[in-house]
């Protein structure tokens, strides 16, 4: 998806400097405070949430139990420790064929959720996003 179309989609537009880099984030204007995109070379690479008004389509949110991340995923998590805190991130790759080049990466606190991810690999992977 290109930066345009997520424009044309998200009501009052997005937040963007004014020079895009060959990484950098836009965000909605207004009404989807803690969603973040994520744009390599023109294109969405990943959105990043940091709000428990966002799901995942299976109703994973934040400040959900890394137990709940493990059933909601049965057999599809990875879990490695975090960079940065006492916590971990589970990553979850997608069982269908179409969808091996994507994941969702939840970031815990070593119990609860505290944000996640989702989007293609490598970029969402990327602990510390464009840095």
């Amino acid at each position: 998806m290109s930066v345009a179309e997520v424009e044309a989609l998200v009501d009052g537009g997005v937040k963007k400097p004014a020079q895009l880099q060959e990484c950098d984030y836009i965000a909605p204007q207004r009404e989807l405070a803690g969603l973040n995109f994520m744009v390599r070379d023109g294109r969405i690479a990943r959105v990043d949430i940091t709000d428990s008004a966002f799901a995942t389509a299976e109703g994973a949110r934040m400040g959900d139990s890394e137990t709940r991340i493990k059933q909601l995923y049965a057999g599809q998590v990875e879990v490695s420790p975090h960079k940065y805190v006492d916590g971990n991130y589970l990553i979850v790759t997608p069982v269908a064929a179409t969808d091996t080049a994507y994941r969702v990466v939840f970031e815990t606190d070593g119990k609860r959720v505290t944000r996640f991810r989702s989007g293609k690999m490598p970029e969402v992977s990327w602990v510390e996003g464009c840095s």
